[in-house]
């Protein structure tokens, strides 16, 4: 069966990913910013046309790379991670938007987590993190699963590869929602919010902090939804360019042989 993926490209050039929720010993951003998106129907396994124009043309379409994210070499015990940096007055900021499946609700999410790198900086005011934007049709808000340990998500090693383990268990940040909390157990963030529809998946590297620089590397990226098990690699040239679907990519030649 072709899986339709919705993507939710988050322009961060106007505040995507800004931080939505005060970070307990992190600054408190003057205002907060909700991502904006543009959504676009795709097949997943169609991807040899970019779904947005700010997509990179040599990574795989099951995934969009945005704002300064690119690939980088070598990996995690591979050729490529994907990286995005943070840095003060400089505007730069960056992440990977994720394929998912059309109708995904916020109740069959089962699994979000990645090896990561830091080369420079560490995990502190709420970045890096994976972002969950979700809609009952009137109310829409972002739920929030950061990186680094709580209750301030701190403490992540620099310059070795690390793995979150399974943030899509833990305690989330889905305050932006009515009757949310900063700190809420997973199970019962999805009893509260669990029929809402997902409208975007991403990971994000941010901040609004004025001192603090950060450099991170994502590679096995997880994302579990329902039936849908994928795990972005970032490899070229392989069967499936770096992500899970079993899309047979004829290595840039303009035709797949799904």
């Amino acid at each position: 069966m072709v899986l339709v993926a919705l993507f939710s490209l988050a322009a961060c050039s106007g505040g995507a990913g800004t931080m939505n929720s005060s970070v307990p010993g992190g600054s408190q951003p003057s205002q907060s910013t909700a991502s904006t998106a543009q959504s676009q129907t795709r097949t997943i396994l169609d991807k040899d046309k970019p779904p947005h124009p700010k997509a990179k043309k040599d990574v795989d379409f099951g995934y969009v790379l945005f704002d300064d994210a690119t690939l980088v070499h070598p990996g995690h015990n591979s050729n490529t991670a994907a990286q995005a940096s943070w840095g003060p007055g400089t505007n730069t900021d960056g992440g990977v938007d994720f394929a998912f499946p059309a109708g995904a609700t916020y109740g069959q999410l089962q699994n979000l987590s990645s090896d990561y790198q830091f080369t420079i900086g560490s995990c502190g005011d709420g970045a890096p993190r994976f972002v969950v934007t979700l809609t009952n049709g009137t109310v829409t808000g972002n739920v929030n699963f950061y990186f680094g340990a709580p209750p301030n998500y701190t403490g992540c090693p620099p310059n070795v590869w690390t793995n979150t383990g399974n943030l899509a268990g833990g305690l989330v940040d889905d305050s932006q929602l009515p009757g949310g909390n900063f700190y809420d157990p997973y199970a019962a963030s999805q009893t509260k919010f669990g029929g809402y529809a997902i409208t975007d998946v991403f990971v994000v590297v941010d901040g609004f902090d004025t001192t603090k620089f950060q450099t991170v590397q994502w590679d096995n990226v997880g994302v579990t939804i329902g039936t849908d098990n994928e795990t972005y690699t970032f490899e070229k040239g392989g069967p499936d360019n770096g992500f899970t679907d079993s899309d047979k990519d004829n290595k840039g030649k303009g035709k797949d042989k799904d």
